[in-house]
């Protein structure tokens, strides 16, 4: 009876230290596999032109993937701060910025754009293979890739206060005067 006993105490201690982590823990701290490795290539057509675009035609670039949908209520949050990252970097040379448009309508993600705005490139994301290739879990998430088109740094949730602030000085500028990062 009495490991029956210990062994209830430890499922529930097991239970409750779970629970607790879940509780505390950062919930876009989702790590990836993917830091640190050759950002998938990918094509598609453009949101608004329609297009053929692919990522493999920006070698040597700093390049900001940026998954988005009309329906997301939190990229409508960040899309002033993305429109101010395209206007403060799209003059480097080395520096593009797309946007993958992720389990969207066409005409929806047309619209979006009309009403809010854009000053760069959008790709559509057909049938979902660039969102697997890159693990999205939903959006917004951000992603910046290299010049060697090495993933160095994956983001999870809307670029505004701190998590704008991070990227836009201690990433991307950092990257594109090819000098030491920190992505934590």
């Amino acid at each position: 009876m009495k490991t029956w006993h210990f062994i209830l105490v430890l499922a529930v201690v097991g239970l409750l230290t779970l629970f607790y982590k879940g509780l505390w823990g950062d919930p876009r701290a989702i790590p990836t596999i993917l830091i640190g490795t050759q950002a998938p290539i990918f094509s598609g057509p453009e949101v608004r032109t329609g297009e053929m675009m692919a990522l493999d035609r920006f070698q040597g670039k700093v390049i900001l993937l940026n998954f988005w949908a009309s329906w997301c209520l939190e990229c409508r949050t960040e899309h002033e701060n993305l429109l101010a990252i395209n206007r403060r970097f799209s003059q480097h040379p080395d520096f593009i910025m797309l946007g993958i448009n992720y389990q969207d309508r066409l005409d929806d993600a047309q619209k979006y754009l009309q009403v809010y705005g854009s000053s760069f490139d959008h790709v559509r994301d057909l049938k979902g293979a660039i969102s697997i290739d890159y693990g999205v879990y939903g959006v917004p998430e951000t992603f910046v890739i290299d010049q060697q088109g090495i993933i160095r740094y994956k983001y999870i949730g809307p670029l505004v206060g701190e998590a704008y602030t991070h990227l836009t000085e201690d990433i991307l500028q950092p990257l594109l005067e090819r000098r030491p990062f920190s992505s934590s």
